[in-house]
């Protein structure tokens, strides 16, 4: 067993755009009580100080925050090195930069070393669990998941699925999409804190005939994770309409393959009616608000307001190399300014939900990260409000804990990570 004093918060349920005060809770001098890589407590530490065995250690970590570990919704590891490419919207974005950058993982130590680098710039930016895209190549999901389980990190990842429209040296076809998945699912799936997401890349890069492929494993797998591209730019939701003239819209495409479900995860939804969020709703499909990316290639600004009233869940996700950061501070700082472009708000504590249960909801892994719930994996990021000289001074100026975590996600990078723990464990 082990304890830490700081000051914590976490989230009980979403905080709204009016920052319920009964969904969130704040230790100022506070004590996280961890045991075997579990939550055992948290809470005020005057209360919790009396009660632990005289030789626990406590480390003291006052004047810094400690929140639940941050949870990637979204995100494309071999699109790492293309980070902050220049000029473009999605398809055209697809073709100049990431389907180039993804043939390269045709090398195995390519992958190897990408996935490797991803992993520490994830953990040094505070997140601790992530639902991830690969290539189509079978190896690159293989790269990320040994470069997880060697940091005890939990992850979620899948190889690519694409075999059309698409440049051939990234192209593979039902019947091989199907099985090198399969194999993948049978090797990684549970294995530690790893799990496997089927991975079409979007409606527009699969025929039907591998969307079914991906349905029926899904249909084989019902534990497995469903992870695509959904209604992101509007040439695209035209393109699928042409293609697929059957289905009523892009989400249809989706349900009409089985591929509509529990732990199915759509990146984007942007550009969706009522009908689509009531049917994502219903099936218990979730979104990843993915803002630094949307901003950056020009696709629109998620409505989170109609999304979480329909019952959808929703978390936050980076997007790299669409998305501009791999820190989930930042991007929450971009999802407030998407939202208030729509005349709503993102106050702090919501913000911290999103990056957290919220985003464990929509993971379906709310029952073992999100919060600090006793049982809970200890997976938590330690916040240094001095980590630069400007949230150093602004933090000073600061009166209340919604001020001054509202300050850091507006101004803070990874020099603000002042430790990341998984599992109980110093990452």
């Amino acid at each position: 067993m082990q304890a830490l004093r700081a000051s914590i918060m976490h989230c009980l349920a979403d905080p709204g755009e009016e920052a319920d005060a009964a969904t969130w809770e704040y230790f100022d001098d506070g004590l996280l009580v961890i045991d075997g890589g579990h939550i055992v407590h948290a809470g005020d530490a005057a209360a919790l100080l009396a009660g632990l065995p005289a030789d626990m250690p406590v480390r003291d970590l006052g004047g810094k925050l400690i929140v639940p570990g941050f949870i990637d919704c979204h995100v494309h590891f071999p699109q790492l090195d293309i980070i902050g490419s220049y000029g473009a919207q999605l398809l055209d974005w697809l073709n100049q930069y990431a389907f180039p950058g993804e043939a390269k993982f045709a090398d195995p130590d390519h992958a190897r070393e990408v996935a490797r680098a991803f992993v520490d710039e994830m953990l040094a930016n505070g997140t601790t669990t992530a639902l991830v895209f690969g290539t189509v190549h079978a190896h690159s999901a293989d790269a990320v998941f040994e470069a997880a389980e060697a940091k005890g990190m939990r992850l979620m990842a899948g190889k690519v699925l694409m075999d059309t429209n698409c440049p051939p040296e990234l192209r593979d076809d039902a019947d091989t999409g199907y099985t090198d998945s399969k194999a993948l699912i049978e090797r990684w799936h549970g294995k530690g804190r790893l799990g496997y997401a089927i991975t079409p890349r979007f409606a527009l890069t699969s025929s039907s005939a591998q969307l079914a492929a991906a349905g029926r494993l899904a249909s084989e797998y019902p534990d497995v994770w469903v992870h695509t591209h959904l209604a992101e730019n509007m040439d695209e939701v035209e393109e699928i309409a042409r293609l697929f003239p059957d289905s009523r819209s892009y989400l249809d495409v989706y349900e009409q393959h089985g591929l509509l479900r529990e732990r199915a995860v759509f990146a984007h939804c942007l550009h969706m009616d009522a009908q689509d969020r009531k049917s994502m709703a219903t099936a218990g499909g979730a979104a990843a608000f993915c803002p630094t990316s949307n901003l950056f290639l020009g696709s629109g600004l998620f409505d989170l307001s109609s999304m979480r009233e329909a019952g959808i869940r929703c978390g936050l996700g980076t997007d790299v190399g669409g998305g501009t950061s791999l820190s989930l501070l930042r991007t929450a700082s971009e999802a407030y300014k998407v939202l208030h472009l729509q005349e709503h708000a993102l106050p702090a504590a919501r913000a911290l939900y999103l990056a957290t249960l919220g985003a464990a909801e929509a993971l379906y892994l709310d029952d073992k990260i999100g919060n600090f719930a006793p049982g809970k994996e200890a997976d938590f990021v330690v916040l240094d409000y001095e980590g630069t000289t400007l949230t150093k001074r602004r933090i000073a100026a600061a009166s209340t804990i919604e001020e001054k975590l509202f300050a850091l996600i507006t101004l803070a990078d990874d020099r603000n990570i002042a430790a990341t723990y998984v599992n109980g464990e110093q990452i």
